[in-house]
């Protein structure tokens, strides 16, 4: 098969995932998100951009937008990683676990439509990943990346919700984060039986287990670990 046709096999299977699937197991209602969704696509048809030339795609936090950009490009690593593990999941995954991780793509990959489709003209285009690094046979592997996904996941959420400056999108962002530390507890559980609250592990991240806290890291920290994964190159401004 040509590479044209597996790209244009891969985009069917990834829209018939979230226009069927996704309706049996969503968790976002994109009804009741709809009138900051509206808002948002409005104000982001209007924005000019206008992005110095640079290689990659870049991500301006002088505005929310660049905030919901930097949100949404982590959100396609996640669901691109999901969508690989649900496609064929290692043999030894239970048939408990194949479905949770099949739940948890379907929550990702409506993230990523959820910005994807709010943020209009003024979204970013599709990143190129790169999971050459994760052995997609081997559970250990598998989960071991989802825990890095979802606690870096957390950390990014929490790091940038102090620059979003409108009400809304900083609910949305707080709805958004509490369902990744549910992914996070229940990765770090099968991985280690009732270790889902223990921050202790996560201090590099900013954790606090003392104060139950979890991480909260910058974007240019975020970024710097999650660019192991994504090929295309993203060039930060005004951060």
């Amino acid at each position: 098969m040509k590479n044209n046709e597996l790209e244009i096999k891969d985009e069917l299977q990834e829209k018939s995932l979230f226009e069927g699937s996704l309706g049996r197991r969503s968790f976002l209602q994109f009804a009741g998100a709809s009138a900051a969704g509206m808002a948002l696509v409005a104000a982001g048809c209007k924005k000019d951009r206008n992005f110095p030339a640079m290689n990659g795609t870049t991500l301006d936090f002088k505005d929310d937008f660049g905030v919901l950009n930097y949100a949404y490009a982590l959100e396609q690593l996640e669901a691109a990683f999901y969508i690989k593990v649900a496609s064929a999941p290692p043999s030894s995954f239970t048939t408990a676990q194949k479905a949770y991780f099949q739940d948890i793509q379907f929550h990702e990959v409506a993230h990523r439509e959820f910005f994807k489709n709010a943020l209009s003209t003024a979204a970013i285009g599709s990143l190129e990943v790169d999971f050459s690094s994760i052995d997609f046979t081997s559970a250990t592997s598998v989960l071991g990346a989802a825990m890095a996904f979802e606690d870096l996941g957390v950390a990014a959420y929490n790091g940038a919700g102090v620059r979003i400056k409108t009400d809304a999108y900083l609910v949305l962002a707080g709805k958004i984060v509490s369902v990744e530390a549910r992914h996070a507890a229940y990765v770090r559980d099968i991985i280690s039986n009732g270790s889902f609250a223990d921050l202790n592990s996560m201090t590099a991240l900013g954790a606090n287990n003392a104060g139950g806290l979890d991480g909260a890291l910058t974007p240019d920290k975020v970024l710097a670990i999650a660019g192991k994964y994504i090929k295309t190159k993203i060039n930060v401004i005004n951060l």
